[in-house]
């Protein structure tokens, strides 16, 4: 069995039944069943399920974000906008994807040819607890509107809303089988992708949980698409805007209690306006109102297991002892975690060069360009960048310098269906969103048509 535990209060929520390897089969086999209809679906049909879908979504919003608030520890505000913004993705391919999978004509010596695009078949998701319903949509709503039917390992702890989410969608008249939710163990995950049914797979997750998905569809000849995370740099620049800055710097760092791959993870500040951007960072992050996730004044909440608490307080400890000082917060109770700003980061201290998953910011100062681009590239992750300031020129000659996936000036780095969303280096490979992710898992076939006199 598997066991939803409300991080909140430590209550257990509900338990669910393993899926034995008869059933995953079953399920497999339906699925592929599925494929062999849903591909040959009109995309107007595919549109108005899609449709049904967004709206289902948004008139059912509360009740799915309580449980993800519930789940996970997400707090409801935010566990709101989350479901909403998977409304969004599913109204823009919708909208989008007949337009995005037109053949491509491209002129030959042949009387006439083109790359068509077409579905691979049933494609697995593995899938992580920080946003949990973001996560899974942002893979299935273009993987679906393009012709494939997907399978879902989500993680452990959000169970209810992997079963939510399965529900949603037959709820909007998508077929059975068009989408399932495997009840099964991260050991299982290695039988599903080897199935001979299965076509491709895409993880969200940690570097040793991509490392071995990618090794076991490496040996299977399948595709695989990663998104493993990132330590994300928010560098500001002397000229920036710095009650604006300041405003985004916290929203990238502590929203969803710091727990998002994207999230602005080290601040890297210009030496000549440090001390008065930091001073007004600390003063705004001490505002930020802990508590009862369920609260909608609650801003920051509790992460979605204490052993991450654990872990995060083990990583200040350790950079402590190479001399970092912590001047707000820094506590822990249970799966609590105090907003913490630490300064005198040493380059090589674990919350520096590692992933920190919670509400703590590593704080340094940089001098010039070129030293801002090498504390930002000195991460083993790349996915994404974000820089303050209100010279355009120099922005724009400084993100061809970046090795991210992403480079944001002014905002925070974030998913938008609009823009394809990936890293490189530890932070992965692929692209999600966009026209670019959705024919990620596609057969882009080329036709090569002649005629004989």
């Amino acid at each position: 069995m598997l066991t939803s535990i409300n991080p909140y209060n430590g209550e257990k929520i509900e338990k669910f039944k393993v899926h034995s390897k008869s059933d995953v089969t079953k399920k497999l086999k339906k699925a592929d069943k599925t494929f062999q209809d849903w591909k040959h679906v009109s995309f107007d049909r595919k549109k108005e399920l899609m449709l049904n879908l967004a709206d289902e979504l948004k008139t059912n919003k509360k009740d799915y974000a309580t449980a993800i608030t519930k789940e996970m520890g997400k707090p409801i505000t935010q566990a709101i906008a989350e479901i909403e913004k998977c409304a969004w993705v599913c109204e823009y391919y919708a909208e989008n994807a007949q337009d995005q999978l037109q053949k491509d004509h491209i002129e030959t010596d042949a009387e006439e040819s083109y790359v068509r695009y077409d579905p691979l078949g049933v494609i697995l998701a593995v899938m992580p607890w920080n946003y949990p319903f973001w996560q899974v949509f942002r893979f299935i709503a273009p993987a679906i509107m393009a012709g494939n039917v997907g399978v879902l390992k989500h993680a452990s702890n959000v169970m209810r809303c992997a079963e939510n989410i399965e529900q949603a969608i037959l709820n909007a008249g998508f077929p059975e089988g068009c989408f399932q939710n495997l009840i099964i163990s991260s050991k299982k995950v290695e039988q599903v992708i080897r199935d001979k049914r299965v076509k491709a797979v895409t993880l969200t997750g940690s570097k040793p949980a991509g490392s071995s998905v990618a090794s076991i569809a490496g040996e299977e000849i399948k595709k695989s698409v990663l998104e493993l995370g990132g330590s994300n740099a928010l560098v500001v620049f002397e000229d920036a805007n710095i009650t604006e800055t300041v405003k985004t710097c916290v929203q990238a760092r502590f929203q969803n209690t710091g727990q998002s791959c994207i999230a602005g993870k080290r601040l890297i500040v210009q030496e000549s306006i440090y001390e008065q951007f930091l001073e007004e960072f600390i003063t705004q992050v001490r505002e930020l109102k802990s508590g009862d996730p369920m609260d909608e004044d609650t801003y920051i909440g509790v992460l979605a297991r204490e052993d991450l608490a654990i872990e995060l307080e083990e990583q200040l400890e350790k950079s402590k002892k190479k001399g970092a000082k912590v001047v707000l917060g820094g506590k822990r109770n249970k799966a609590y975690f105090e907003p913490t700003i630490v300064i005198n980061v040493d380059k090589k201290s674990p919350i520096f060069k590692e992933e920190t998953f919670g509400p703590l910011i590593a704080v340094t100062s940089f001098n010039s360009d070129m030293e801002a681009i090498d504390l930002v590239n000195r991460s083993v992750f790349g996915l994404g960048v974000s820089i303050f300031t209100e010279d355009y020129e120099r922005a724009k000659a400084l993100i061809p310098q970046f090795e991210d996936g992403a480079v944001f000036v002014n905002d925070l780095v974030k998913s938008d269906p609009r823009l394809p969303f990936g890293g490189t280096k530890e932070s992965g490979y692929g692209r999600e969103l966009s026209s670019h992710g959705i024919k990620e898992f596609l057969n882009r076939k080329t036709v090569y048509i002649n005629k004989y006199e």
